[in-house]
């Protein structure tokens, strides 16, 4: 969600509002067009379809039918809401205007008196609120709420939807805190959603009440059954004291963005010193190449340190778009481009690969290898990611650049328009580029005061040759490599800032302790993850069976007809000859010698996956090493 971080006291960096920057043009733009004109409105289709309108009427006294779940079907609404409200504000739009403004009178008139919103618990088991913390999701739904409201009425100053979350707020805090009902929510995300509304509204109660919710875990507390363990709830030990993350991905993640969003208001120095374990055990240990959160089916959960499997792997979009909440707060706590960077590589891989290039169809879970037969579906009864993923799309502008002190700060390069006050000077910059495709950026300055302003440019960490040039003065920058470049001088309208970062093929080994993918060898380019799908082999040639040259060169060409536009990276390989393996599993070393037929290999973005059918894939591929056999 947008958050803003003007008034936060520990904010080292300073978060723009939405509508100071505007996506234009290049890689992102057609993407959140698409968000606009198709998956917005093919999502309120399906929230009609799935029951989860009805579900509210039900409570509002005026749907027909049965209950549809499962119990927390009201935070899709929520997600849409919060969707719309950031694309009303990069483009308004009437009808999706309607759309929201029809849902939210639905969520008026389904609301009690007292303030209490949520469908299941009102019409199903009106006798357990507040009962089933565990896995009841009554404080999952009303934090994805208190978000949604925010969004609304920045987008459209309406109160609304506000009030409605307000009084949902008063409420809950009339409930828990202390010296009223101890608990922990099965699901966080109503810190961080309790923090943002503490920032609209100014209620402090708010933030008192997020901070009471984590000051809670690992107590014992948890409310309600759950076939789960506490680690499954992140409710094993107290948040302070927490040396790994673990559980269910998702609700780690949620839980460690609300931990950054208090941090930032109160300045809590032993939950940032957590944060920052945590962030060392996921980056170390748990993180796959894509940039993809949970290894196991089983509790969506995190596995163990270098536990993660390819074929297996879970990586939730959701988890992905978490954990780009979570290293967003942690960059304008610390203005540490390690953050900038993990959600560079989330953006254009784990998260990205979550939707079709049509719009319309989406993946729960992103596993790193297929052997074929997998494709997104239009929905899911679980629907919780195709909503995130338009919400995240329709609010990359806020991702771009923040402010301090000192100026501008540039995080993310895509194209567009920035508009910034630096301390009563305002500025606007424009920026241009091809990126990812290409590595050029320039940064042109439209607007300035007379006062001297610093500009900051990230410089990928995997980035390995890197210049700036302004005006006639080139300097080369490689070594600001996965930190910051800085200029700071009295701009004049019209001057540019040009950065090139060099753009190359490169072949990325694992750990060798991820036994999943010892041995092999992927390709990335720039930010992008690649991969290998078998609709690009040979008729007859299985993609289990291929290896990948360590040694060759790599080719990055620009294809207009493939994919929506992509670069595709030529790489050498070689295919086994299995035919003496036939109808035998195992069998002594020395009794066959290995034969390799010579290959070109095509590697194209791991987002675009399984968008030509449902055929095999894979993001790492066996190294064929010396000795193979060239025939």
């Amino acid at each position: 969600m947008e958050i803003n971080t003007t008034h936060s006291p520990y904010a080292r960096l300073k978060t723009l509002p939405l509508k100071n920057v505007s996506v234009s043009g290049g890689f992102w733009s057609g993407r959140q067009a698409i968000n606009h004109e198709i998956s917005l409105k093919h999502a309120f289709r399906k929230l009609e379809d799935s029951g989860n309108f009805n579900n509210v009427r039900l409570a509002a006294g005026s749907g027909v039918g049965e209950y549809r779940r499962p119990v927390f079907m009201d935070s899709d609404i929520y997600k849409w809401l919060e969707a719309v409200s950031y694309e009303l504000v990069n483009r308004p739009d009437p009808e999706l205007e309607a759309m929201a403004d029809k849902a939210i009178d639905l969520l008026a008139a389904a609301q009690q008196a007292d303030g209490y919103l949520n469908s299941y618990y009102q019409v199903v088991e009106p006798e357990k609120k507040w009962q089933e913390l565990a896995m009841g999701h009554e404080l999952y739904c009303a934090g994805h709420l208190f978000e949604a409201a925010v969004a609304h009425h920045r987008a459209t100053g309406k109160t609304t939807l506000l009030d409605i979350a307000c009084r949902f707020a008063d409420h809950i805090d009339a409930t828990f805190g202390p010296g009223k009902r101890d608990a922990v929510p099965g699901h966080p995300v109503v810190e961080l959603a309790l923090v943002e509304l503490f920032r609209e509204s100014g209620e402090q109660r708010y933030l008192e009440l997020a901070g009471f919710f984590v000051d809670q875990r690992g107590q014992g507390k948890m409310i309600g059954r759950t076939p789960f363990g506490t680690d499954y709830h992140q409710d094993r030990v107290p948040v302070r004291e927490a040396q790994i993350v673990e559980g269910h991905a998702v609700r780690q993640l949620y839980l460690l963005a609300g931990v950054a969003d208090i941090y930032l208001e109160t300045g809590d120095a032993a939950l940032l010193e957590a944060a920052k374990r945590l962030w060392q055990d996921v980056t170390a240990h748990k993180l796959y190449l894509t940039a993809g959160l949970g290894a196991r089916h089983l509790g969506e959960s995190f596995g163990a340190a270098y536990e993660l499997p390819n074929d297996t792997a879970y990586a939730e979009t959701c988890a992905t778009i978490a954990n780009m909440m979570w290293n967003w707060r942690l960059l304008a706590i610390t203005g540490d481009a390690r953050h900038a960077d993990m959600i560079e590589r989330s953006l254009y891989n784990g998260f990205l690969s979550g939707i079709s290039l049509d719009g319309q169809r989406y993946f729960y879970v992103n596993p790193l290898s297929s052997p074929g037969g997998i494709e997104r579906p239009e929905w899911y009864g679980c629907a919780c990611c195709p909503p995130n993923v338009m919400r995240q799309i329709a609010l990359l502008g806020h991702y771009v650049a923040t402010t301090s002190a000192a100026g501008l700060q540039i995080h993310q390069y895509i194209a567009s328009e920035i508009a910034a006050d630096l301390g009563g000077n305002p500025v606007k910059v424009r920026l241009e580029t091809a990126y990812p495709w290409e590595g050029q950026i320039k940064l042109i300055v439209e607007e300035t005061g007379d006062a001297p302003w610093e500009i900051a440019l990230r410089i990928p960490a995997w980035c390995e040759e890197a210049s700036i040039q302004i005006g006639d003065h080139l300097s080369d920058v490689s070594a600001n490599a996965g930190g910051y470049v800085r200029f700071k001088r009295t701009w004049q309208p019209g001057e540019a800032v040009q950065l090139n970062l060099r753009l190359t093929p490169r072949l990325i080994q694992p750990h060798p302790r991820v036994d999943a993918t010892r041995g092999s060898l992927a390709i990335t380019y720039g930010p992008l993850v690649y991969c290998f799908e078998g609709v690009d082999l040979p008729a007859g040639v299985n993609l289990s069976d291929v290896r990948i040259h360590s040694t060759a060169p790599l080719e990055a060409i620009w294809r207009e007809d493939m994919l929506g536009k992509i670069v595709e990276i030529k790489a050498h390989g070689a295919v086994e000859d299995l035919s003496a393996w036939e109808d035998i599993l195992y069998r002594a070393l020395s009794l066959v010698t290995p034969s390799y037929q010579d290959l070109e290999l095509t590697a194209v973005p791991y987002y675009a996956w399984a968008n030509r059918g449902p055929g095999t894939m894979r993001v790492w591929l066996p190294c064929g090493g010396q000795g193979m056999d060239r025939r």
